[in-house]
């Protein structure tokens, strides 16, 4: 009975623990942007949404045969009904939704420096230091109990790496790793992104780090800036890490790079959700106070935000006065072939009711 309420006590206090590290320097968050927590914005409702639309969902590219060791399942081919068909397209649907399910983006954790107690009886009882682990059935990682005596005496919470340490020894995770990889950091590193490694990078990060990670958190973002550097954002369209790229980009208000290459290759209606995106984040800036008029077209207002917000406004208005053209000639076309086939757009307008 004793030993379940000093259990108890000790768990209580680590949990205050955890949440004291987590709300470090809070009291003043919204006086600078580094430290504003990004959590509250990521999983809002509108904004899970529109980061879902904005990754896209191409099957092909969802399901395609995956290079990490497995054997490749040979093809069946069915017969089915209409019925099975729609059946076996919506678990498909279901399937690529669990595929692109976002990692986090949350605020990166601070460091566990709690103290219990410091007992000057035990000064030099020992040269190294004792970890104790609670090994309870059924508990989460976080809610563990895990202290080290110090050789002065001292009676400590365990920080973050000895945490991480010890429950992959007592409760170890498929495919992560005891310590850091090599491959997270200097040449390694600069290796896989030479060679357009970011989905294996990103991949491979969810499984060794935690969201709150300084070291998951410097990855990906090495890897986000990497991206937005070179333009490949192709690479991660239609993965799970779309989202959180976006969300990135958005937050450290750096999404000129990303706004070209949706207007370029034909996704207005993407460029104008990712600027009403970058308008609820960041509700201050000039186009998201100057605002647009309610009946203005998607051109219009990615315009507004170029001459407002954007580092490179030139360059948008270019490529905006080239997707009207281009959609311009496009209309001429389709007309020119209503023509020679004897059809006004009237009689096609007809034949559709």
């Amino acid at each position: 009975m004793l030993a379940r309420q000093i259990g108890k006590l000790l768990r209580h206090s680590y949990s205050r623990a955890i949440v004291n590290c987590r709300n470090v320097s809070s009291g003043n968050v919204e006086a600078d942007a580094a430290e504003r927590d990004p959590a509250p914005f990521f999983f809002d409702k509108e904004v899970q949404k529109s980061l879902r639309r904005l990754t896209t969902v191409d099957y092909k590219k969802v399901f395609r045969p995956r290079m990490d060791g497995h054997r490749l399942r040979r093809p069946e081919y069915k017969f089915m009904t209409d019925e099975e068909l729609q059946a076996a397209m919506d678990a498909a649907k279901r399937k690529a939704n669990r595929y692109l399910q976002m990692p986090p983006v949350v605020k990166q954790r601070s460091e566990i420096t709690t103290v219990l107690v410091k007992d000057a009886a035990l000064l030099d009882h020992d040269t190294v230091k004792y970890v104790f682990t609670d090994i309870t059935f059924g508990l989460k990682d976080r809610e563990r109990i895990v202290v080290v005596r110090e050789p002065d005496g001292m009676l400590r919470h365990a920080n973050w790496q000895e945490r991480d340490r010890l429950m992959q020894t007592y409760f170890p995770k498929p495919g992560k790793d005891i310590r850091k990889p090599r491959m997270f950091g200097g040449k390694y590193l600069e290796s896989l992104l030479e060679r357009s490694k970011y989905e294996f990078i990103l991949d491979r990060a969810c499984i060794q780090f935690d969201p709150d990670d300084p070291d998951y958190q410097a990855v990906t973002r090495a890897v986000y800036e990497r991206i937005n550097l070179e333009k490949h954002f192709e690479a991660l369209r239609s993965t799970r890490h779309f989202g959180p790229m976006v969300f990135h980009l958005v937050w450290t208000s750096n999404i000129d790079n990303l706004l070209c290459e949706m207007i370029e290759t034909d996704r207005m209606e993407d460029a104008v959700l990712l600027i009403r995106l970058y308008h609820k984040i960041h509700p201050t800036a000039e186009s998201a106070v100057n605002r647009c008029k309610d009946d203005s077209s998607d051109e219009e207002i990615v315009m507004h935000y170029a001459r407002f917000d954007s580092a490179r406004t030139t360059t948008i208005e270019k490529l905006v006065q080239s997707y009207k053209e281009l959609h311009q000639q496009r209309k001429l076309l389709e007309e020119g072939i209503k023509k020679a086939h004897g059809l006004t757009s009237n009689q096609v307008e007809t034949d559709k009711v």
